[in-house]
């Protein structure tokens, strides 16, 4: 192995030995990692089998969509799945921040307020709510907004959520991963005792959570312990790397409900929605994604080691506990951060020839740099890597379709950033 890392890439003796330190030091994690994906693979299992669900199922449909079993039966594992009443899973949903869009603007009306209980969300759903009185927006249409920001301890602030919550207040948004930012994603218990004391301040406050990235890495999803919506994207681990595209909302019939009228038409709906070519990768892909998350979980933990063995900060640190499958390193230099990424983009299977540079994208306040050659486009439950050219430069490796390869990522991200002098 160490010659075709030299032989191939050139790596330098060095690096490999620190990689197979840290392989060393993660090995009985990984037994940790892989009771996870075989807990959430027999579950999957079984709703498959209690759904019944055919060779049939993967046919796609046309027009309207009207009658399309396969969509119907996808939407009742994905309920199921993920704690909720029904859900609505569409070819349609472009992103996460889409589906989560469609959760906000069916559910929220002029005169109410929206409580983010994280802190600010992320840069795309800023987008969304109006930071910058954009058209369309939740502000644009009378919704006010407030948020609450995390406790020193990278918490959700209880005591201050407790007080926040008003007559007013329609929706309380709880988003589960970093972001773009340095603080330790929300776990399911977190999120429990935030919902418990908004319920307990009022039933009818929907309590709506961004679900992307973290899906199949607890035991428990956001609607088993309370959420009355949640939401993601296909193209992250509930697709399995096979889902062409597409995202998910699961919750309470009537949320969805308002979601799949902002998606469609008031009156048509959940009734409506060809999914034409998209039940058979939506399945397979639903199918395979613990045995997927399983290895980019692993991935994560890898660099973790790594990373921290040859000097940078890493969150989370090694051998924390993982709520999701994002792993963030602590680059300080711009310089870095690009030199990260392109090193991410040598070890992908498509286009790993080409050199990402920082641009300005839809959605965003900063140039963005984003690594990623994969099957599908945007997809980040495959190897990539991604970061705005803000300080502290911060790089976010994710995904990957096998540990191999994310070994690999590491090795050449690490080999790329070791000819720039620290400042």
């Amino acid at each position: 192995m160490q010659s075709i890392y030299q032989d191939k890439y050139q790596i330098s003796d060095e690096l490999i030995q620190i990689m197979g330190q840290a392989e060393t030091a993660c090995e009985e994690r990984f037994k940790r990692f892989d009771a996870q994906a075989e807990y959430h693979q027999i579950k999957l299992l079984k709703l498959f089998q209690k759904h019944q669900i055919t060779d049939y199922h993967l046919n796609g449909s046309t027009g309207y969509g009207y009658g399309d079993v396969g969509r119907d039966a996808l939407e009742a594992i994905f309920a199921d799945l993920f704690g909720g009443e029904t859900a609505l899973v569409r070819c349609q949903i472009v992103s996460g921040t889409h589906a989560l869009a469609l959760g906000l603007l069916g559910n929220l009306k002029s005169g109410q307020e929206m409580v983010s209980a994280i802190g600010r969300p992320y840069d795309t759903l800023q987008k969304v709510i109006g930071f910058h009185d954009e058209k369309g927006s939740l502000m644009d249409t009378g919704v006010s907004y407030q948020e609450i920001d995390l406790t020193s301890e990278d918490k959700i602030d209880l005591e201050a959520l407790k007080h926040k919550l008003s007559k007013k207040t329609g929706l309380v948004l709880f988003q589960r991963s970093k972001g773009y930012q340095w603080r330790s994603s929300t776990t399911i218990a977190e999120l429990k005792a935030a919902i418990q004391i908004v319920k307990d301040y009022d039933p009818k406050i929907v309590c709506m959570v961004d679900n992307c990235y973290c899906e199949m890495i607890e035991a428990l999803e956001p609607g088993e312990v309370g959420a009355d919506l949640t939401a993601g994207s296909l193209i992250k681990n509930p697709g399995g790397g096979l889902a062409r595209c597409g995202g998910y909302l699961v919750g309470k019939k009537e949320y969805i409900a308002a979601a799949a009228w902002r998606l469609t038409a008031p009156g048509l709906g959940r009734d409506i929605g060809a999914s034409q070519e998209f039940n058979r990768t939506a399945y397979q892909g639903l199918f395979q994604a613990p045995l997927i998350v399983g290895q980019a979980v692993k991935g994560a933990e890898l660099a973790a080691e790594f990373f921290s063995r040859v000097g940078y900060e890493v969150l989370p640190k090694p051998n924390q506990p993982r709520v999701d499958i994002v792993q963030a390193i602590c680059l300080n230099q711009p310089d870095k951060l690009i030199s990260f990424c392109q090193g991410i983009q040598k070890a992908c299977p498509l286009d790993a020839m080409f050199i990402p540079e920082p641009a300005m994208l839809p959605g965003y306040e900063h140039p963005v740099i984003m690594a990623g050659g994969t099957f599908i486009q945007g997809s980040s439950i495959e190897l990539s890597a991604d970061g705005p050219i803000r300080p502290p430069y911060i790089a976010y490796l994710q995904g990957g379709l096998s540990l191999a390869q994310i070994k690999l990522g590491i090795l050449l991200a690490a080999q790329e950033i070791s000819s720039i002098p620290s400042k």
